[in-house]
């Protein structure tokens, strides 16, 4: 799992795809990112962080990444998780309210709500450009975590399902070695 905050000096010496493809998951692996690149749209849209010449920009780079990483095997599932506002409200006043969940809330997410409807706008216009067949976007109601559970993990089934995936042929002879070390155990 790798989430993703406000970027680090290094971070920001590179550019904005670094800190996300440097964590790209090796053949076989599988990695769960919390965020990502995508913030790097998101946030610098609604705060006018970049020009609007180089977040366009940004958004062909993702899909340029994704389609290369795609052909080369890597498949990529992208959820987004939408609360309503009133929901994120709740769940503020919960991490609030429960000792155990303090560390979950700052004053950035106070902050940061009264952008909502900038937010809702970068989304969505994130949502249009970014979703490929390479790598689409699932949109999941998540106000209710049992559905968001459900739903993630049906697509997530059905897709490694679909992948028809097999373990690897033995690189050895293995009638060979049941043959060799189960007469081995019948002399002991």
């Amino acid at each position: 799992m790798r989430s993703f905050k406000q970027p680090s000096k290094e971070e920001l010496d590179h550019d904005f795809m670094w800190r996300a493809y440097r964590d790209v998951p090796a053949k076989g692996e599988i990695t769960i990112f919390n965020r990502s690149h995508y913030e790097d749209v998101l946030v610098a849209r609604v705060h006018g962080l970049v020009p609007k010449k180089q977040l366009r920009m940004r958004y062909e780079e993702i899909n340029a990444i994704e389609r290369h990483l795609s052909l080369n095997g890597t498949h990529i599932l992208k959820f987004y998780l939408h609360i309503s506002k009133e929901e994120q409200l709740r769940r503020f006043k919960q991490r609030l309210d429960d000792p155990a969940k303090h560390w979950k809330i700052s004053a950035d997410d106070y902050r940061e709500r009264k952008y909502w409807d900038e937010y809702t706008d970068a989304f969505e216009t994130m949502l249009a450009r970014c979703s490929t067949r390479a790598a689409p976007w699932f949109i999941i109601p998540a106000n209710q975590k049992w559905f968001r559970d459900l739903a993630v993990s049906r697509i997530l089934v059905e897709y490694l399902e679909g992948l028809r995936m097999k373990y690897p042929a033995p690189s050895v002879n293995l009638d060979k070695i049941r043959k060799k070390y189960h007469q081995a155990s019948k002399k002991r």
